[in-house]
């Protein structure tokens, strides 16, 4: 991804189920492709190709330990991405505010007018129940 910022680089190699599953792995301990392709319905090249994408995104480390090559997840690219996002959840957070406090002043203005028609009711029951009475006398 020539001429890519590094963020929309980490967001790509996280839509993938896949890599998200290796990052998952990785965060519970290094691992290498023998054992990361395990839990996963593909093949080890398959894997490996999803290990460049997450290693070209920083995502991951990987060394060399004779003929192994593990490989080490990197939180940094992470908290990049935690951080961007975290502007739009408070973004997000303030406005849900905002629109539970009209629903809550709507609701109220509701409220009021359903007891402002009931007690109308109330009085135009009581009013017809006096023009029959009269009618009756």
């Amino acid at each position: 991804m020539a001429g890519t910022d590094q963020l929309s680089t980490i967001f790509s190699a996280l839509a993938d189920p896949t890599r998200r599953a290796i990052l998952a792995e990785l965060a519970e301990r290094n691992a290498t492709v023998t054992e990361l392709t395990a839990p996963l319905s593909i093949s080890m090249p398959a894997v490996s190709r999803h290990l460049k994408v997450l290693e070209r995104a920083a995502l991951i480390s990987r060394s060399r330990s004779g003929k192994w090559r593990a490989s080490r997840l990197e939180a940094a690219p992470l908290r990049e991405a935690a951080d961007w996002i975290d502007r739009y959840r408070r973004f997000w957070d303030s406005s849900l505010t905002r629109l539970h406090a009209h629903l809550a002043a709507v609701q109220a203005a509701e409220r009021a007018t359903d007891r402002m028609a009931a007690l109308m009711n109330v009085q135009a029951v009581a009013a017809n129940h006096r023009e029959v009475e009269a009618w009756q006398s």
